[in-house]
């Protein structure tokens, strides 16, 4: 604590007072030997540790291909045959994270190795929706905001900034937890959170752990953004960090040569393609392995924030093996 005793009296007079400690004050009660100390009004170090048991509600098989052959009475064709293929858990995800941190499913996790990889876009601003329109069988069907996601983003954003910090602070920590020695996070935003979201990620996983800060171009321009009396935006940040700077899973990815092309003295390339930087999306090359909803994919939902497959692709080639559990908490 570097306070001296006239600081030390000071502080507490005021707080007799019921007056408001200035927040230089606040840093010298809190901040030990940490050169910056990050601070917001809410903020709370320990963690929720509650343990709460997990009901299996509903279980869903892939559709087997209908033939004419006699099928035995337990055809296992299409059946999910491990118990963590496409696990889809639904709650709080703060309770669900602290249960599988601290409940017995702890165990099985780090039985298949331990969660590799982290996946998370989590809410971006105040006032978002969660309703949506979506074709179904080719008729339209309305998907409105339930109560519980009302509550959650009222909840979420309240009290302001302070409020998410609170929020994500939390969560995070509870992913580093689970997360294993050689795993990694992405953590999908916009420009309304990144640099604070990148505050939260230095102070929980490092600094040292930081990998890359990746600029995902959401899509090429279309008439009615030319409009706009300023610089047009058209981009997302996600932003990638490592549990462990010495080890963690990275496999280098590659865009593969146009079969046309060939280098400056005419000859074919050698190796297997471009290699992928930080910038997706925003090259010539990048084209060529678009991962943008484009307007007339067949993929796009209508839902205002969706990301598209491509993009995860890439993330989990990259970042974990075949077999390996990835999660994604939002």
């Amino acid at each position: 604590m570097n306070l001296n005793d006239n600081d030390k009296n000071r502080i507490i007079e005021l707080i007799k007072a019921g007056q408001t400690l200035p927040k230089e004050d606040i840093y010298k009660l809190f901040s030990d030997e940490e050169d910056v100390f990050l601070f917001w009004n809410g903020r709370k170090e320990d963690v929720t540790n509650i343990a709460l048991p997990f009901h299996s509600i509903e279980h869903i098989d892939e559709p087997r291909t209908e033939t004419n052959q006699t099928i035995e009475l337990f055809d296992t064709r299409g059946r999910q045959l491990k118990g963590w293929t496409n696990k889809l858990i639904w709650g709080d995800n703060k309770l669900i994270l602290s249960s599988l941190a601290n409940g017995p499913m702890r165990e099985e996790i780090e039985k298949e190795g331990g969660i590799k990889l982290i996946y998370i876009d989590p809410p971006f601003a105040v006032g978002a929706d969660f309703g949506f329109d979506i074709k179904i069988s080719g008729e339209k069907a309305e998907k409105k905001q339930s109560i519980i996601e009302e509550i959650a983003y009222r909840d979420t954003w309240g009290k302001g900034i302070s409020s998410y910090l609170t929020m994500m602070y939390e969560r995070l920590k509870l992913m580093h937890n689970l997360l294993a020695e050689d795993g990694s996070i992405y953590v999908h935003c916009d420009w309304r959170v990144n640099h604070l979201l990148k505050l939260l990620l230095n102070d929980i996983f490092g600094i040292e752990n930081f990998q890359r800060e990746i600029v995902w171009r959401i899509g090429w321009c279309s008439g009615y953004k030319t409009q706009i009396k300023n610089w047009i935006r058209n981009h997302d940040t996600i932003l990638y960090y490592s549990k462990n700077i010495r080890n963690f899973i990275f496999n280098k990815l590659s865009i593969p040569y146009d079969p046309k092309y060939v280098r400056r003295d005419g000859k074919k390339p050698e190796g297997e393609g471009y290699p992928i930087e930080d910038t997706w999306n925003c090259s010539e090359i990048d084209k060529l392995d678009s991962i943008q909803i484009m307007s007339f994919s067949n993929e796009k939902t209508g839902y205002a924030t969706q990301k598209n497959e491509k993009l995860l692709e890439r993330i989990i080639k990259a970042s974990s093996n075949e077999g390996d559990l990835i999660a994604d908490f939002f």
